[in-house]
């Protein structure tokens, strides 16, 4: 049970993992879904926006790029600088804050649209998290959240992993966010309305093989679960990773690999 979790360990845990790698090569795919999140969402100039659980901002940039005013907050000190340097170089006025999903430093009611690109998925408490979320937003304002779908590489590749390196008991699985009804039943009490979408993101590159290695080279979670494990299971589990993206490869080379994610949009009862 959630309750039984050692939240703060967890996060400390979280902080470290995330600021392994560099993110910005993830960036890259999970940026696909920022543009369709901010026009769901119907972000606007004028309005006040969050990019929650942030990572380096690809939800922020493309809100703020609307004319929104935008915060941006991520639980890991290493994402934020990495966001506001990021912002900084397009020229955008983005304010990056560092900020527990679960425990946001901003006031009731302060923004007109919350968007969570990849990133309150992680949270170990959603119920906690979906609080916080409409406690910061206004009446009739929208929140925007997108996830990898069950059936998506990702979590496959993350249940993988697990059976290697096992997550602490209770843990809720990010791509929870990513079945409709749980995430309709999660967010029944707080919002009037509430809409699923499926969609699709792709990487292209050369080979799967490609793919396993910018991950292995990038990915916060992975580099932990290798830097863990003894040689010989570190091996077992990278022959694996590989297996599995060739299964879902499409194409010879250049390859294309699908990640199909739930966009959800939901607004807060006026």
């Amino acid at each position: 049970m959630a309750a039984e979790l050692d939240i703060d360990a967890l996060k400390e845990r979280a902080k470290r993992i995330w600021a392994l790698g560099d993110y910005s090569e993830i960036a890259r795919l999970t940026g696909q879904a920022a543009q369709p999140l901010v026009d769901a969402c119907a972000v606007s100039a004028g309005q006040e926006a969050l990019d929650l659980a942030a990572g380096t901002g690809n939800a922020a940039i493309a809100a703020a790029s609307e004319g929104a005013r935008v915060v941006a907050s991520d639980l890991t000190p290493e994402m934020v600088e990495l966001g506001r340097r990021r912002s900084q170089a397009a020229g955008l006025d983005i304010e990056w804050v560092e900020a527990d999903a679960e425990e946001l430093p901003f006031e009731d009611a302060t923004f007109d649209c919350v968007l969570s690109a990849f990133g309150v998925m992680l949270a170990p408490r959603p119920d906690v998290a979906v609080r916080e979320v409409f406690r910061v937003l206004r009446p009739g304002g929208t929140f925007g959240v997108t996830a990898w779908t069950p059936d998506s590489l990702i979590p496959a590749q993350g249940a993988l992993i697990n059976r290697y390196l096992p997550s602490p008991p209770g843990v809720p699985t990010p791509s929870e966010w990513g079945d409709p009804d749980i995430v309709r039943a999660r967010l029944a009490d707080a919002a009037g309305s509430v809409t699923t979408d499926r969609r699709r993101a792709e990487w292209i590159g050369a080979s799967a093989d490609e793919f396993v290695a910018r991950l292995a080279q990038h990915s916060g979670p992975e580099i932990a679960a290798r830097r863990a494990l003894p040689a010989e299971r570190r091996e077992r589990m990278a022959q694996e990773l590989l297996e599995l993206a060739r299964e879902r490869a499409e194409g010879d080379g250049p390859v294309t690999i699908g990640f199909d994610y739930l966009l959800t949009v939901a607004r807060k009862r006026g």
